[in-house]
């Protein structure tokens, strides 16, 4: 199937399918609120049939927003928005630890009749305006399939410390809150994701036992409200992430289907790690957006047909 991609420049890109449904929408142009961590976001990003599986600012969350890439623990910062973590404490309302992610322009635009491939520079900033870190972000879209119902996104990370001291990665829960490792790359669904059914393979664990598991993917379905249909969004690591010689860190899945749906690959559940200043790490990470309630078999059978 092919692709239109409209750019309003300084604002969002825009992909939109042959049938017309507008299934992606990556925004670049920074939320006011710097409480929300102001940064880049994809949302709405709907299926080929229409249905919507990204959320934009819950009521229990404003930071949260579509696809975005966080870090919600880095050397007394946040880069995920909202409250912070704090161990005894809880959380609290913290702005003047909450920083943003600046947009500095795509050195790469190629627009295709079934492809969208895009670089894109940014800036990391701690909240007093000192710069941290320089990201190369990739975004592709690819592999949209009208007799499947899916197409393809695939996002990667190229972080460089900018810093003259190291830049420290950790979450809540290396900040002592069990199994709240969120940080990384981070969905969060709509409303009637919550209580959806989520899986991976070779285990019958549902979201709360996968919830710091490690694995190539996981899978997140549900039925929706309005209409007579399920969808089915697949997370799948790119083979080098989970490879010991390769990654940086290793990363674990943070899911949780209720009380709300998130899932975010997180580069620092369990333990805390350091980039020297000069210093880069990289990661690249796959979404499969699927009509219809996709079954384990054939969420391996698709992505063993998307070579990376």
């Amino acid at each position: 199937m092919t692709i239109r991609v409209t750019h309003t420049v300084g604002e969002a890109v825009a992909v939109t399918a042959a049938n017309g449904t507008e299934i992606l929408r990556y925004v670049y142009r920074p939320d006011p609120d710097p409480f929300e961590a102001r940064k880049p976001y994809a949302h709405p990003v709907r299926t080929l049939a229409g249905r919507t599986v990204t959320g934009y600012r819950p009521s229990d969350h404003r930071w949260h927003k579509g696809l975005q890439m966080t870090a919600s623990h880095l050397s007394g910062q946040n880069f995920w928005g909202g409250n912070c973590y704090v161990h005894g404490e809880g959380y609290l309302r913290l702005p003047e630890r909450v920083g943003s992610m600046r947009h500095d322009g795509f050195p790469q635009f190629t627009a295709e009749p079934d492809r969208l491939a895009l670089t894109e520079h940014l800036t990391w900033i701690e909240n007093g305006g000192e710069e941290w870190a320089r990201e190369v972000r990739g975004l592709t879209v690819h592999s949209v399939d009208e007799e499947a119902g899916a197409w393809t996104l695939d996002w990667s990370i190229r972080l460089t410390n900018t810093r003259s001291t190291p830049l420290a990665f950790g979450s809540p829960t290396t900040a002592g809150r069990e199994m709240a490792g969120y940080t990384g790359l981070q969905w969060r669904g709509p409303r009637d994701f919550t209580g959806g059914t989520v899986f991976a393979p070779d285990t019958d664990a549902d979201a709360a036992a996968l919830m710091g598991s490690q694995g190539p993917w996981l899978a997140f379905t549900t039925e929706h409200d309005d209409v007579d249909g399920h969808s089915t969004l697949v997370f799948a690591h790119a083979p080098e992430n989970l490879d010991d010689a390769s990654a940086i860190h290793q990363s674990h899945w943070f899911v949780r289907s209720e009380p709300f749906p998130t899932v975010a690959f997180s580069w620092a559940f369990f333990e805390e790690f350091e980039l020297p200043p000069g210093e880069s790490f990289a990661y690249r990470y796959r979404l499969v957006i699927a009509d219809g309630a996709w079954d384990r078999d054939r969420v391996g059978a698709h992505l063993r047909g998307l070579p990376w």
